[in-house]
């Protein structure tokens, strides 16, 4: 049988100063053609490596890897970048690399079929036909920096798919859109497949994603654990026998660090071996009440409006927007792409002024402060968290959380300390040492959160902090923000549109588009 993607016995070593890092163990996954395959799996566990490999933008550093026949290891410069353009679609979890900022959206969708010689009308009639199907029917002359995060990325998914690829490789398509915008463009993706015949290999945290897969692939430690086809989930077994249990059944066995196996009536049975059964983890106590309702609100916004562009391509995001955020307290933005949850976050750092309306910052109204006094207040009292973590490529994560410490006046010990502290809050106490160039989008993520809540701010804002991981550090993190918000009295806004993350928040600000 022929097989759009076909990887053997895959391993990817990442070499550093700092050791050695496999991202990629022995992986074996064949799609077929015109087949929909979601991966899913822990955060640094390989996804985005085996996507990148598919693509031929790295090599594996053993066994074989033949993407719509081609050998990848053979796809080198200019023949990789052939093979990309004519044949592959592909989605970048940055999906701000693939939006030229000069081009209006309608030349992005349809900027490679141009470079393939498609007439332009042609060209025209299918950028429009995509960004009508995800709901962007009059985006095609706005600029990307007229849109929000959401709409950009359902532009960058458009631009994947208007020259109609064999294969479309799709990492977090979905990862920082509302619920209602990740479906059409799940849908989409979709489409595409039975349309065209073209195969999908879609990297995803959120399970309605599966939903349009004919077959969904775990991947732990670099291997394939298990996959789910037509309802039907196993456990896939690897070369010598080796295995992967799920975590939550261990755990309800009772079964820790050393386990037993035996065979009974023609089963393979788990037991405890030497040791007592170990209890789940006990949920967190419910928070105490930490906010002071005399010490008045820690941000606030009153009868804000903010808009963007010009003529008829303005945008009215806010209009009258008030709203108290209080001391203590995890509060989520939440609403549909481009309702304006970045917008409100920007405002309260400061980053933006708005139109119309007052912004106050810890009693402190921010309007009248230049870029110099904004900045200073930001890192004298605010914590931000982009969509995309502006971390130090060639630095450690440890050194990158230190490194904000230090400018903020904190001893080089002192930082380093306290760096290490807060990682492994968010559970990277594995990859303390290791350069961020090297870890995973969520990993990454996860530095930039430890970042902000070492510098003990007063008020931290979050841009979306759970879209790239998986469900478990999600509820890590999720739960790390609202204790610290209580813990330490920290006024915590985050922008999101996870449930697992709204569900730990103590209030919510809820914005129409």
């Amino acid at each position: 049988m022929n097989h759009a993607v076909d990887a053997r016995e895959v391993f990817r070593i990442h070499r550093s100063a700092e050791g050695d890092a496999a991202a990629l163990q022995g992986l074996n996954l064949q799609v077929g053609p015109g087949e929909v395959v979601a991966v899913i799996g822990p955060s640094g566990s390989g996804k985005s490596t085996l996507l990148r490999i598919l693509a031929a933008l790295e090599t594996p550093s053993a066994g074989t890897v033949r993407v719509l026949g081609q050998d990848v290891a053979t796809l080198r410069h200019g023949r990789g970048a052939r093979f990309r353009s004519r044949r592959l679609g592909l989605v970048d979890q940055h999906y701000g690399r693939a939006l030229p900022p000069d081009l209006r959206c309608s030349q992005i969708v349809s900027q490679g079929m141009a470079l393939l010689g498609a007439p332009s009308k042609t060209r025209a009639d299918r950028a429009a036909d995509l960004l009508s199907r995800v709901g962007l029917p009059g985006a095609g002359d706005a600029r990307p920096s007229e849109l929000s995060g959401g709409e950009q990325q359902r532009v960058a998914v458009c631009a994947a798919l208007a020259h109609r690829p064999d294969l479309l490789l799709a990492d977090e398509p979905g990862g920082e859109l509302d619920t209602v915008s990740a479906t059409a463009v799940y849908q989409l993706i979709g489409e595409l497949a039975r349309e065209h015949g073209s195969a999908v290999v879609m990297v995803t945290h959120d399970p309605a994603a599966t939903a349009i897969a004919d077959r969904t692939v775990q991947i732990r430690d670099g291997r394939l654990s298990d996959e789910t086809q037509n309802g039907q989930a196993a456990i896939v077994v690897g070369r010598g026998g080796w295995l992967r249990v799920p975590e939550h059944l261990l755990v309800e066995a009772g079964i820790g660090g050393r386990a037993q196996a035996s065979l009974h009536q023609g089963d393979v049975v788990l037991r405890r071996f030497g040791e007592a059964a170990s209890a789940a983890a006990p949920a967190s106590a419910t928070r105490a009440a930490s906010a002071d309702p005399a010490a008045g609100p820690a941000a606030q916004l009153k009868g804000i409006a903010k808009s963007y562009g010009a003529g008829r391509l303005r945008r009215q995001v806010l209009d009258g927007l008030s709203h108290a955020f209080p001391t203590g307290r995890l509060s989520a933005v939440v609403g549909r792409s481009g309702s304006g949850k970045t917008t409100v976050l920007r405002l309260l750092a400061g980053l933006e002024l708005p139109d119309a309306g007052e912004v106050r910052v810890l009693g402190e109204q921010l309007a009248g402060r230049d870029r110099s006094a904004l900045a200073d207040f930001r890192r004298e009292y605010v914590a931000c968290v982009a969509q995309e973590p502006d971390l130090v490529a060639m630095l450690t994560a440890v050194e990158n959380v230190a490194l904000g410490l230090s400018v903020r006046g904190v001893a080089p010990a002192e930082a380093d300390e306290a760096a290490r502290t807060w990682l492994i809050r968010v559970g990277l106490e594995q990859r303390l040492d290791h350069r961020v160039t090297h870890l995973s989008g969520g990993e990454r993520q996860r530095v930039a959160i430890a970042r902000a809540l070492s510098a003990q701010p007063q008020v931290m804002l979050v841009d979306e902090p759970t879209s790239r991981l998986d469900q478990v550090n999600a509820g890590v993190v999720g739960r790390l923000l609202a204790d610290a918000a209580a813990e330490h009295g920290i006024c915590v806004v985050a922008a999101t549109h996870d449930p697992l993350l709204i569900d730990v928040c103590d209030e919510r600000l809820a914005l129409e588009a």
